[in-house]
């Protein structure tokens, strides 16, 4: 089983090589074929039509460059995520002769501007007004990624380099991209200025030797362990740095910038919305503007609707200072704030947004009835929301994007809406990903068999003995590891005498559910720690306090209220027991069907490196065994 990132590529070669393979017109047929059996998915006409433009041009130069014996490694895919770099050129460094590299993207454009005066953002004709990353910032920002999250680059900044490379662009073109200044080791080339491009690469990677021990060694670097998210929100508020955002993420940030600096020089107000699966960096995003934001000396909180996350935000990212800890707060807190009292409100988790912030604790003077909408939107000049709307999984919950952004639009508001398509959960892997998403319905096409993937390590277990033996063996490694389950066993109060009571039994294996409460019972965390608390692993967690959250390695207790008969799911409502859906009034049987089915792709989707899947239905276990 897989223990790190390995990184896949579409194809290696050495430049001569590649060239030869151009030109007997196989190297594209070999990619095709190799992201069709990486990824389970052919690349997109868009992608064949990039490759095809831009590699032989890219190659060419480089033979023109005497660079012949470099290595190429094409579409090199960054650990524990989805992205991939256009290339990374391998070889060794003329002077220190050790192991160089240099990341590239291509960019066909023949001309671009900088997007209202902001450096980090450009636009291009064919993508419209829509700003994009500037391809300097673009590829720092791949290479800082790639020495944050392979431990044996780390020390060795001097040896990776990273270039933007416009082949179709003049000079005159990009004239105002010239604006963001280069680096030692982040440069942008047209492709008039091809000499300036071979004699940056020359300076890096001695022509004439070979590249194929420093494409070796960069390839058989073990991916450290993810920067979890919480364990390092403590310095992001102080350091913004600790997260490398990438692609689609900077675009999120920088929007959010620029519409605040926005709203304050011209008295205007907008929404931004950022939608993306488990693991799209959402909560990154999140928390990156809040340390930014607050150095700037805005007015910002962060806020979302779940206790365990907010909690847990509130004592690591938050430690030691009360200030800090203030500023994450609930949705349901802002049903009496000024109108544009705050510059920014970041709303985290915005799947869980309610019909209304009133509750049975709720003074009678403020249940008006008001959408917690609007009551959101209105607290700040820019509200930021960030959801994922295959995470409703309440009766209740309205956190669409189709909803926020209509009621933003009958306000009158300008919306900014942008989609994170890249994983960095589950290893990056878009094949888990899908087969989660296949397996439940979520999409169209039924399950399908799991044809395995590098990045990712899936089985199927036939007891929970099992399940937790194996999880075991991995948390004794150092790896995080969790059970959760559906919830579908009483969740009872601890005895009197400090001990949690094994509620989920299957036969003769009993154990808790994590605590209720917000105190450690008899050396288990509370329940907002459960996910983040090594103590944890003791304990099942359900769908309310792992929601949010990440771990290494992830067990999932599929209960009998989703289960596999013959041909399709059953959801079984009288198995649940979940508070949420006892009032048959509230909830159709055709809602909870979608929910259970959402319960089960969030909890499939917690872990990094891999999942152990259990049924506690004999038949669905049997057919989930049939496809793994």
């Amino acid at each position: 089983m897989l223990r790190g990132g390995l990184v896949m590529v579409l194809l290696r070669q050495s430049i001569t090589g590649l060239r030869s393979l151009f030109e007997s017109d196989s190297a594209i047929e070999q990619m095709i074929g190799r992201m069709l059996a990486t990824t389970g998915r052919r690349p997109s006409e868009g992608e064949v039509r990039s490759w095809h433009a831009s590699l032989p041009i890219l190659v060419n130069d480089l033979v023109s460059a005497g660079l012949g014996e470099v290595e190429i490694l094409v579409e090199h895919q960054l650990p524990l995520t989805s992205r991939r770099v256009d290339a990374v050129l391998a070889g060794q460094h003329p002077v220190t002769g050790r192991s160089s590299y240099v990341l590239v993207e291509l960019k066909q454009w023949s001309g671009a501007e900088v997007y209202e005066s902001d450096p980090r953002l450009v636009t291009i004709d064919a993508y419209g007004p829509r700003p994009v990353l500037h391809p300097m910032e673009q590829v720092s920002g791949y290479r800082d990624y790639m020495l944050d999250f392979l431990p044996g680059l780390a020390d060795r900044a001097d040896d990776v380099a990273a270039i933007a490379y416009l082949h179709n662009a003049t000079e005159s073109g990009i004239q105002g991209l010239r604006d963001h200044a280069p680096t030692h080791f982040v440069r942008m080339f047209s492709g008039e200025r091809k000499s300036d491009l071979a004699a940056f690469l020359r300076d890096r990677l001695a022509p004439g030797v070979s590249g194929t021990d420093a494409a070796d060694e960069l390839l058989g670097l073990k991916a450290g362990p993810s920067r979890q998210l919480l364990s390092v929100a403590a310095r992001e508020i102080n350091d913004r740095e600790q997260f490398v955002l990438l692609d689609q993420q900077r675009v999120a940030y920088e929007i959010v910038l620029h519409e605040v600096a926005l709203a304050r020089e011209s008295d205007s107000k907008s929404v931004v919305l950022v939608t993306g699966g488990p693991g799209t960096g959402k909560s990154v995003i999140a928390l990156s503007l809040l340390g930014e934001l607050a150095r700037q000396g805005r007015t910002v909180l962060h806020a979302t609707g779940s206790q365990s996350f907010t909690k847990t935000l509130r004592k690591v990212a938050g430690k030691g200072s009360t200030r800090v800890q203030g500023m994450f707060k609930y949705f349901n807190s802002f049903m009496d704030a000024e109108r544009n009292g705050l510059d920014v409100l970041i709303l985290d988790e915005a799947h869980r947004i309610r019909e209304t912030s009133a509750n049975r604790y709720t003074k009678a003077s403020s249940r008006t009835g008001r959408p917690q909408i609007d009551e959101l939107i209105a607290a700040a000049r820019v509200p930021v929301f960030l959801l994922d709307e295959h995470q409703v999984v309440r009766p209740g919950e309205l956190g669409t994007a189709a909803e926020i952004e209509s009621f933003a639009n009958d306000l009158g508001l300008k919306v900014h809406r942008i989609s994170l398509d890249d994983q960095f959960r589950c290893g990056g892997s878009e094949a888990y990903l899908r087969w989660v998403q296949r397996l439940l319905g979520l999409v169209p096409g039924g399950p399908v068999q799991w044809g395995g993937d590098p990045n990712f390590a899936l089985d199927i277990v036939d007891s929970p003995q099992e399940l937790e033996s194996r999880l075991t063996l991995e948390a004794d490694k150092g790896y995080a590891a969790r059970i959760t389950a559906g919830f579908c066993w009483p969740w009872s109060e601890p005895e009197r005498d400090g001990h949690l009571v094994p509620d989920v039994v299957l036969e003769d294996w009993k154990r808790p559910w994590n605590v209720k409460g917000d105190r450690a019972v008899g050396g288990a965390p509370p329940s907002a720690l459960w996910a983040t608390d090594p103590a944890g692993f003791g304990q099942v967690g359900c769908i309310y306090t792992a929601q949010g959250f990440e771990y290494d390695w992830n067990g999932v207790i599929l209960g009998p209220d989703l289960v596999w008969r013959t041909d399709h799911w059953v959801a079984v409502r009288s198995a649940s027991k979940d508070p949420a859906f006892r009032n048959s009034s509230k909830i159709t049987d055709d809602e909870f069907d979608q929910l259970v089915r959402n319960v089960y792709k969030v909890l499939l989707t917690r872990g990094m490196i891999g999942t152990l899947l259990f049924s506690a239905d004999e038949e669905t276990n049997h057919f989930l065994r049939g496809l793994v």
